[in-house]
């Protein structure tokens, strides 16, 4: 989070408050919510190892390619 500098209370209140989340192959989950980052709109997305106990965040990153990773209902 931090070489990305992302904001640690922001990846908090995606994981406890994510717009989407969206399974991943492994057995991972991906936390995801629309932010704004600086001037641009971006996707926050915490990937999440729920078989571990507790839970682990493997990675962090945003991106500007919303559409790609975003589920429609």
């Amino acid at each position: 989070m931090a070489e990305r500098r992302i904001p640690v209370d922001l990846v908090g209140d995606v994981l406890t408050r994510p717009e989407q989340t969206v399974p991943e192959c492994g057995g991972r989950k991906v936390y995801q919510s629309r932010v704004r980052l600086g001037n641009r709109p971006t996707l926050l997305r915490v990937i999440v190892d729920e078989r571990a106990d507790p839970a682990v965040v493997v990675t962090v990153y945003q991106t500007s390619r919303i559409t790609k990773y975003w589920r429609e209902p």
